[in-house]
């Protein structure tokens, strides 16, 4: 396997901005039905986003989440923004960082990021934080979407999402190609796989 590019530095933060620049995005707002679909999901629970890069989920949450990630640029963007959101080792210092506050978890294009082992002990870090009627949604590109970027390290389709959950003490309930049918992802970037599971008490 390639070394991948890191998802650490400013470089990468950089890169997530300039997938944000083209004008037709913007008009468009291309982000409607993703952000549709995480605040369906998730409803009125405050929100964990792990893995929250430069806010784009965050944004969608607001004002119900609270970011994390191991990127320090990132986390100073999503800062900049109005965003609520802390490096790895700045979370458990906070005021957030309090047993069975959030009653969701998100990572969203996180765990393709890792190895599926790796992608489990980081989030395990988190479980404690989560109320027991915790909400968890993984989200993870699809075939054409996990080729487009370089520091992409293992395809994580329905089944390696489901099995996440399972170790991190979740019941799966959905699984959603979104926004398209599963055919479309060998094709369309952003076709994503969606896992939805509640935590089993």
């Amino acid at each position: 396997m390639a070394n991948p590019e890191s998802t650490e530095g400013e470089d990468y933060t950089a890169r997530l901005k300039r997938l944000e620049l083209p004008l037709w995005k913007r008009v468009l707002d291309v982000q409607a039905p993703y952000r549709w679909n995480v605040r369906r999901l998730f409803g009125d629970r405050e929100v964990l986003d792990v893995g929250c890069g430069i806010g784009r989920c965050l944004a969608h949450l607001a004002p119900r989440g609270v970011g994390v990630d191991h990127n320090r640029s990132s986390v100073e963007t999503c800062r900049e923004r109005g965003l609520t959101a802390f490096t790895t080792d700045e979370f458990a210092a906070t005021e957030y960082a309090t047993p069975g506050r959030f009653r969701g978890l998100l990572a969203a294009h996180l765990v393709e990021h890792m190895p599926r082992p790796e992608a489990v002990k980081i989030l395990s870090g988190y479980v404690d934080y989560l109320s027991d009627d915790a909400r968890l949604v993984l989200i993870c590109p699809q075939e054409r979407g996990y080729a487009s970027d370089t520091t992409h390290v293992e395809f994580t389709d329905f089944d390696a999402l489901g099995d996440v959950a399972h170790q991190l003490g979740f019941k799966e309930t959905r699984r959603q190609s979104f926004p398209l049918p599963r055919f479309a992802g060998k094709a369309f970037t952003y076709n994503e796989f969606v896992l939805v599971a509640d935590r089993v008490n």
